[in-house]
């Protein structure tokens, strides 16, 4: 609204029109730099900028107050009475809509994420994937498209084998009674188990054409190792669904490696015959060294679909179900290579897929140590590092008004997490340490979480107020916040066109510190009159759009904490 003005008033003196917000609000508001124009025209910034000043003429009732020149900008000075009361009665108007963006061209999209592979435990790893998939989930729906959640899991393969090997030939094909970790995360250790003997046992070998021989059973679908197969499967399954609800994401199908590779390798047979893949040694192979992407191979020389042929398969079930405008697949840096492969060979078959589908690649979590690596055994699992930070979390509690100790401890821990994982960029890696990890201040989930508790202490002991207000005679703490909390459903759009939700972490930690800089220096409950209505408008409106921000990252507004 304020921009499109902005824009209109410049559009006579520039066909494209950027705008940067100064970092000195005394500079003004929002600003056009002139020193691009300058060089096309050949001419100084400073003349240009002040000839445009002089020449914008503000119309009746504008949301800009004045314009000035400085230094080669136009700068403009928003019009805050008039301003702040179209703000705040919009945003106590729309309330938990607030922020929809209103020109995005609404799609069906699917996003497939978390992919934690059966008989592995889930870690900290799992966790920055669901974490993102699902802000951004939230984001897009948020922005009003229709967004199908899925999840793709590793259910069969080599690692599996190594883990029920372990398991009939180890321990006696039995659960443990009485074990403190979870199912999957115990049959992951199994694996780790297998590994080092493959490293260690003068029986290596031996071990290796054994575990060869389960995963074959497994594909052949044996009776006496399906069986085996099907029950851990299971508990897999059911400890990750435990955790999906209280990560609070669902999925509205959930798809598997055993169930795609038939028609996948059919795909890749068709393939041939059109002349896009070709046999090597046995093998089929897509040649797509001229695009400088290497080699594909879709069928082993032994007749098996790898993964790009179950995914060839795996996009014309997913394509088929839900009658997709496009799917967006989150999955880690170390598959950037992979994903371009198969965009490219999606291209070239003419898949439902070809030019709908994204890879949101982000980086890894590591230790301080390196590599995470479930095969060595070192990785911080979720159920750990939830209990710990919930565990930090309740010794934080203070508040003898609150009952439900363990649910706002559960809240602020997992709050933490979340926003641990997504205030980073998706192409920066996360460095693990468990200090920071257990932090509950600073730029936290916890510190958004309490400054939301904040103006609901406020409006509780406010009671009943008016709804009538002035506007006049603003404090520059109290244009700040105005200014701030207008933003956001710039950033929410912007969070959408790029499926990046951590704009959203930076802007409510933004909110958040002007909050806190509002609260300190301008008493509202103190206050008089009308003063008091609009302080506590402005009050009610953060609120509204903290809480909106923190259910964009998937993170509990609470009451009090």
């Amino acid at each position: 609204m304020l921009e499109e003005e902005i824009k209109k008033l410049l559009r006579p003196f520039s066909a494209e029109v950027f705008l940067e917000t100064p970092s000195n609000s005394a500079l003004g508001d929002i600003a056009f730099p002139c020193f691009d124009l300058a060089k096309k025209e050949r001419r100084n910034p400073k003349e240009i900028a002040e000839e445009i000043a002089k020449k914008i003429k503000i119309p009746k009732n504008s949301l800009i107050s004045k314009v000035e020149a400085k230094s080669g900008y136009v700068n403009f000075f928003y019009n805050y009475p008039k301003i702040s009361e179209i703000v705040l009665k919009k945003i106590l108007k729309e309330k938990e809509k607030f922020g929809k963006p209103e020109k995005i061209k609404k799609k069906k999209i699917m996003v497939e994420f978390a992919h934690p592979n059966t008989h592995k435990g889930f870690h900290i790893g799992h966790l920055r994937n669901i974490c993102l998939g699902e802000s951004l989930c939230r984001v897009l729906e948020f922005a009003g498209h229709k967004i199908f959640r899925t999840n793709y899991q590793g259910d069969m393969g080599p690692h599996i084998a190594k883990c029920l090997w372990s398991f009939m030939n180890l321990h006696g094909s039995k659960l443990p009674k009485g074990i403190k970790k979870s199912r999957s995360e115990w049959l992951g250790e199994l694996y780790a188990e297998t590994e080092k003997l493959l490293e260690e046992s003068p029986e290596k070998e031996k071990i290796e054409e054994e575990v060869r021989e389960i995963n074959k059973k497994i594909y052949e679908r044996d009776k006496k190792i399906l069986k085996i197969w099907k029950e851990t499967r299971e508990w897999c399954l059911e400890d990750f669904d435990g955790i999906y609800r209280e990560l609070g994401t669902r999925f509205d199908k959930l798809y598997f490696e055993g169930q795609v590779g038939k028609k996948g390798a059919e795909i890749s047979r068709k393939a041939v015959k059109s002349g896009i893949a070709k046999e090597s040694e046995d093998a089929i192979i897509v040649d797509l060294e001229k695009y400088g992407l290497g080699i594909l191979v879709l069928v082993s020389k032994d007749g098996t679909p790898l993964y790009p042929a179950k995914d060839l398969e795996l996009a014309e079930l997913e394509f088929g179900d839900f009658k997709i405008d496009e799917c967006i697949h989150v999955v880690s840096t170390e598959q950037n290579l992979y994903f371009k492969q198969l965009f490219k060979v999606f291209e070239l078959i003419n898949s439902p897929a070809a030019n709908k589908s994204y890879h949101l690649s982000y980086e890894l979590v590591t230790l301080k140590e390196g590599k995470m690596a479930s095969r060595l055994g070192n990785v911080v699992f979720y159920t750990d590092l939830r209990d710990r930070t919930v565990s930090k979390a309740m010794e934080g509690i203070k508040n003898p008004e609150i009952k439900n100790k363990e649910d706002v401890a559960k809240a602020i821990g997992i709050g933490a997490l979340k926003y641990g994982m997504l205030k980073i960029s998706p192409e920066r890696v996360i460095f693990f340490d468990w200090e920071n990890a257990l932090r509950l201040e600073g730029d936290t989930g916890p510190y958004l979480q309490y400054a939301h508790t904040r103006c609901a202490g406020i409006l509780r002991k406010a009671g009943k107020w008016k709804s009538s207000f002035s506007t006049e005679s603003l404090t520059e703490e109290e244009r700040a916040l105005v200014k701030t909390l207008m933003r956001f459903p710039n950033i929410v759009e912007q969070a959408a066109k790029d499926l990046r939700p951590h704009y959203i972490c930076n802007y409510v930690y933004d909110l958040a510190t002007v909050f806190d800089k509002f609260y300190e220096f301008n008493s509202v409950l103190k206050a008089e009159g009308e003063k008091k209505n609009f302080r506590l408008a402005l009050v009610n409106a953060t609120k509204i759009v903290l809480m909106n921000a923190l259910n964009l990252l998937g993170i509990e507004a609470l009451e009090k904490m």
